[in-house]
């Protein structure tokens, strides 16, 4: 049996511990709890023990504990030390190596894998000092989760959430892996977002990607060790940590960006690109005598099966497919057509752009596989892991 070191940071975010804690027991493995000053402000010591049946661990202090040098006993027993909800402050002290209390402590001196799973306001995610204290615990060897994007307790919306207690479960289980998925010394291109194609100087056609699922497989890339080249339309989302984001307007220069990029071992093209441009005018178009402007609409390269066809063509090239009906027998041929081996397809006759969740088809040569709707960063994640483990088998 398997043993996971839990440590309960100090944010709201801590009661969805004691999910994490029932999730994990299910899928057998054992859980001790370490609970923070601030996470005791949360959930309590007595909830953890419960649902753990076993003793709780709190303060670097204890007589009995510490004669016996607890903290390193504890960061050796365990085979996975996982730290959620990993608040700004708690990151920090990781990255900068701090001990003062039983937690650090813990983490400084295990020789054991660490992951964590970030959660805090907003401006807290994305200020600088936290990205570059993520970026330095991911260099250390630090697994660091990508936070999801939602409504959050303070009020505020965007990334900083803490992910899905079953998303976190999933991390975990990639840990123990027999083939651990790890896409070190991997180059993955990624395309994420709408194109806009211009009418004038003024106007344009765009569609409704919001480049959620596109930044959150991003992410997840990044977060197992992968050079990621991100290609993105016109969105305004934070750039994932340790990402390398190219900015693009138009389906052309898209094009034009991934051919810059390559090589790359694989690309999953999630953006949604434009399949027509308009013969653009020099000059704001004006109204006239109210007779709608003839546009005269000029088919756009098609990357993906560009991509697929390819002398350059990376080992791995995996499309997206939004469909409003037949999602799958569209979706199957479209693989044949592009050239791609994997086509991710979802029904997009809901609302979906935007959306937190998503429900998808895997559409490979062996057939079809369908997951059930999931948060957009349990989906980056599942995906990650495939694309690692596929990678590895081709090596």
């Amino acid at each position: 049996m398997k043993r996971i070191l839990l440590i309960v940071g100090g944010g709201i975010a801590a009661y969805k511990a004691c999910e994490l804690i029932r999730l994990l027991r299910r899928r057998g493995y054992a859980v001790r709890c370490v609970l923070t000053e601030g996470g005791s402000h949360f959930v309590t010591a007595m909830t953890l023990a419960a649902l753990t049946e076993d003793q709780v661990h709190t303060s670097l202090w204890d007589l009995k504990n510490e004669a016996e040098m607890g903290h390193i006993r504890l960061s050796r027993e365990a085979d996975l030390v996982v730290v959620a909800p990993a608040t700004a402050d708690l990151l920090a002290r990781m990255a900068a190596g701090l001990s003062n209390d039983l937690a650090t402590t813990l983490l400084l001196a295990t020789d054991k894998p660490v992951l964590a799973a970030p959660a805090m306001n907003v401006r807290m995610w994305l200020h600088p000092a936290t990205q570059r204290n993520v970026a330095q615990l991911r260099a250390d060897g630090i697994t660091v989760m990508a936070p999801d994007e939602g409504a959050m307790a303070c009020g505020e919306y965007g990334p900083g959430r803490l992910p899905e207690p079953e998303a976190i479960a999933n991390a975990v289980d990639a840990q123990f892996a027999s083939a651990q998925p790890s896409l070190s010394g991997r180059h993955i291109l990624v395309t994420a977002g709408p194109t806009h194609e211009a009418i004038d100087p003024v106007r344009y056609i765009a569609n409704r990607s919001s480049g959620r699922q596109g930044y959150a497989i991003a992410a997840a890339l990044a977060g197992l060790g992968a050079r990621v080249t991100l290609i993105s339309g016109p969105v305004t989302r934070p750039t994932p940590p340790g990402v390398e984001r190219i900015d693009v307007e138009s389906a052309l220069d898209m094009a034009a960006a991934v051919e810059a990029a390559l090589p790359a071992d694989a690309a999953v093209m999630v953006a949604a690109v434009a399949d027509w441009r308009v013969e653009a005018a020099g000059q704001k178009v004006k109204k006239g005598d109210g007779a709608p402007p003839a546009l005269t609409l000029v088919e756009n390269p098609d990357i993906l099966a560009t991509l697929g066809h390819s002398p350059r063509r990376p080992r791995l090239v995996i499309g997206f497919a939004a469909e409003t009906q037949d999602v799958v027998a569209h979706a199957t041929a479209k693989r044949t057509r592009k050239g791609a081996d994997w086509i991710v397809a979802n029904d997009v006759s809901a609302d979906v752009f935007g959306a937190d969740a998503n429900a998808i088809h895997l559409i490979t040569a062996d057939g079809v596989e369908s997951w059930e709707r999931l948060p957009k960063s349990t989906v980056a994640t599942r995906l990650a892991q495939r694309i690692a483990n596929a990678l590895q088998g081709a090596s």
